[in-house]
């Protein structure tokens, strides 16, 4: 196939030998299959601001550390320099938490170099070598479904063990290999400790992928793992083999609208208060 121009730098240089075909076209990036010293590979090429049809970007950019103040201040001010530093901050989210979760035992990827916008990784099959099918393309039996979930439910609390929170994460964004679900798409990544909207993405993930799997057993839908597994990250008492039961019963408090209204007509009375000694000053 005709080499892309993004990708034409790279077989200059001698990183890919030969480009082979496109696999996807998504919201942030361009996939291609490529060869590399004799082995095929995912070539992933991320796509420029302008392209990108990734909404609310700023909500999961929050937190993320920037190498030095300059590069912030640019970034803000909205410079050409700022753009392209903060391309090189969007891109280079997914390459450090593909590493950081491949060092936590998460299934996902294996990234090797990100050079100019492009990331070379592993590229995922399935059991007879042909690119592994988004999840949302599978059919599974129930007994199949609740193990997959199983599995996913444990990967996703390494990833946040290791800080992580996906972001995004759907049947559309999880690859079905021959030993089951593998992550993917991490360049929207947040930091769980520092990122103020990361509980709210943490559970739209977690429900996310609870109504996929539900489909095919419908008693998944009856759990609660985001809840329990956010509250016990917050209680520090998350680990990767902490044991689950997929339950959560919310704290309800009682009001004491007696002790509200006493509370709310006190507060009346100090405002009126104040006005009438304000008044009396300036009659004075």
């Amino acid at each position: 196939m005709k080499i892309p121009n993004r990708l034409q730098p790279l077989v200059d240089d001698g990183l890919i030998d030969e480009v082979l075909q496109r696999l996807r076209s998504g919201k942030e990036a361009d996939v291609y299959t490529v060869l590399t010293c004799g082995k095929i590979q995912c070539a992933k090429v991320y796509k420029e601001a302008t392209q990108r049809s990734f909404k609310q970007a700023v909500h999961y950019q929050e937190g993320r550390k920037v190498r030095n103040s300059r590069n912030t201040r640019a970034m803000q001010k909205g410079s050409k320099f700022g753009r392209k530093q903060q391309e090189e901050t969007w891109q280079s989210a997914e390459v450090d938490a593909l590493f950081r979760l491949a060092n936590a035992d998460v299934r996902v990827p294996q990234p090797y170099i990100c050079i100019d916008g492009v990331l070379l990784m592993e590229l995922v099959t399935d059991a007879e070598g042909m690119v592994a099918p988004r999840l949302s393309d599978v059919m599974l039996s129930e007994k199949d479904a609740i193990t997959d979930f199983d599995t996913m439910i444990r990967n996703i609390v390494r990833m946040l063990c290791a800080g992580i929170v996906h972001g995004d994460l759907s049947e559309f964004n999880v690859l079905q290999d021959a030993n089951g679900p593998v992550i993917i798409d991490l360049p929207q990544a947040v930091d769980a400790a520092a990122n103020n909207h990361a509980e709210s993405m943490f559970e739209r993930d977690v429900n996310n992928i609870t109504a996929y799997y539900g489909q095919f057993a419908p008693q998944l839908l009856q759990t609660r793992y985001a809840k329990e597994i956010w509250q016990l990250y917050e209680d520090g008492k998350l680990t990767p083999e902490t044991p689950l039961t997929g339950l959560f019963v919310e704290e309800v408090h009682e009001v004491d609208v007696d002790s509200l209204m006493d509370e709310i007509i006190a507060a009346e009375d100090e405002f009126y208060e104040r006005q009438r000694a304000a008044k009396e000053r300036e009659d004075e």
